[in-house]
């Protein structure tokens, strides 16, 4: 099955912090990736903007660079290169000065569509929209994009909202979150919603729990100073989980439309109950084996931080859906394996009619975000073979990479959400109530461990985590699912 690549109209996308680490990685490179493929042509332009002072010609040799060096791996050509650095330009722009602004707007034209996305530190969003808008650079069709972290708490987050409401509509700002460009996390909204088979069961009555997982075996190295000043909660928990938790857990929208589904994903954030601290565990990581100049602390540069790489809560929805039914979270650094999904556990036949033949559990479904993205069912079926009924547990197994291929390219989840924003498509990005009620929620939560000083407990890198975390679930009669399984 081949994708069917649908073009977009012509853009000119100015980006932020165009020399910066983000851009590099993962911006440029995924525009050029939609250029390749034939989805934007030539008459668009992308305009570079940061402190640095390079010229024009200079940035396009730094945005082949990029591509080469952190573009996906399929056959490039020179000339597809530098058929897109053809429409790429640059302009130095002081983003808390008057210096060039003018430029910027120069460039720009009036019959297409504007984008401007801030790769830049959230101290920097009001500043920039001031300006956009003081200018006239910004029209009333123009968007812009901004990067996480959208706040530190609720009182920034709503005084962010608040300055940027002051130059952009609503409609007009899309805040970005990547795990939700991410195929996988659409095709949960597909599966459930486009299939009779699972939203009559997709309840309390018949899911016993939910596991979310996202855990990294990477430490922190290269983002030290944000993160100790994060940790796991506000790095990845009040965003990147509650993207998930909510996709799971959501009421179906009375239609697919940007608003319909977000209204329906605050309705479960305002759900949520609090979370005691009981129902929680903080880990932070030590050196493989006690090895030394390995740990978190020495990550960090902090030998007395009291930030957590690890966390794990019991999280309760509290609705007609889902009472009785607790989702678990989780998520950490330098753990045994990268690895993404959501599993959601059936609950165990009423009544087991194979007495003597094995023990019946319930089904398991599994939607991988990464690193292979697809879905497994777990089942129980007979052992093959004579000799009476004997069960056995055996996956169906769908892996999108072999099932569903789009010309034989993989798509990065940026390229799907920079394209949304051209379309003017808010269905995959975060609405300002949806960041506020979710820093309202996790508020409370951070402030319960801050106020006693209670520390994360230790845990070895390439582990599973702390002990904590086990005792977390084990206490409830029901166990993690294997790191990597």
């Amino acid at each position: 099955m081949v994708s069917r690549v649908i073009p977009v109209e012509p853009f000119d996308l100015v980006l932020f912090g165009a020399s910066g680490d983000l851009a590099r990685r993962k911006i440029l490179p995924a525009l050029f990736h939609r250029f390749q493929i034939g989805q934007f042509s030539t008459e668009c332009r992308i305009i570079g903007s940061s402190r640095s002072d390079l010229t024009a010609e200079e940035f396009r040799t730094q945005t082949a660079d990029a591509i080469r060096e952190f573009g996906q791996d399929v056959k490039t050509t020179p000339e597809e290169i530098a058929a897109f650095t053809a429409l790429v330009d640059y302009v130095a722009v002081d983003a808390r000065g008057g210096s060039g602004w003018d430029l910027i707007h120069a460039k720009l034209r009036d019959d297409c569509v504007r984008a401007f996305y801030l790769s830049v530190g959230p101290s920097l969003f009001p500043d920039i929209a001031r300006r956009l808008s003081e200018t006239g650079i910004a029209t009333p069709d123009s968007r812009i994009v901004l990067e996480k972290p959208f706040g530190h708490d609720l009182a920034s987050a709503q005084a962010l909202n608040t300055a940027l409401r002051e130059y952009f509509e609503e409609q007009q700002i899309y805040r970005i979150d990547h795990y939700l460009g991410k195929e996988t996390v659409q095709n949960l909204m597909a599966l459930r919603f486009a299939n009779s088979l699972f939203e009559p069961l997709w309840n309390s009555s018949h899911i016993d729990h939910v596991q979310i997982t996202v855990a990294e075996s990477i430490g922190i190295e290269g983002r030290e100073e944000y993160y100790d000043r994060s940790g796991a909660m506000r790095d990845m928990v009040q965003n990147h989980l509650m993207q998930l938790l909510c996709l799971t857990a959501m009421e179906p929208p009375a239609q697919f439309t940007p608003n319909a589904v977000r209204d329906e994903k605050v309705k479960v954030i305002e759900a949520l109950r609090p979370v005691d601290q009981s129902c929680i565990a903080r880990g932070q990581y030590r050196g493989r084996n006690g090895g030394k100049n390995d740990s978190y602390r020495d990550h960090a540069g902090n030998p007395a931080s009291r930030t957590e790489s690890y966390i794990a809560l019991k999280v309760e929805v509290a609705n007609w859906r889902w009472a009785g039914t607790p989702f678990y979270l989780r998520t950490g650094k330098c753990l045994r394996e990268r690895v993404s999904e959501i599993a959601v556990y059936f609950r165990d036949p009423p009544h087991n009619i194979f007495e003597g033949s094995g023990t019946v559990h319930g089904n398991v479904l599994v939607i991988r975000l990464q690193p292979d993205e697809g879905i497994t069912l777990k089942t129980t079926i007979k052992d093959p073979g004579p000799g009476g009924m004997r069960l056995t547990g055996a996956n169906l197994d769908m892996t999108f990479a072999d099932e569903l291929p789009e010309s034989g390219r993989p798509q990065d989840a940026y390229e799907r959400l920079i394209m949304d924003v051209i379309r003017g498509n808010q269905t995959l990005f975060m609405r300002g109530d949806e960041v506020e009620a979710a820093w309202a929620w996790a508020d409370p939560i951070i402030a319960g461990w801050e106020d006693t000083g209670d520390a994360p407990q230790p845990y070895d890198s390439g582990s599973a985590g702390p002990d904590d975390s086990l005792l977390l679930i084990h206490r409830d009669g029901r166990r993690w699912r294997s790191i990597g399984a």
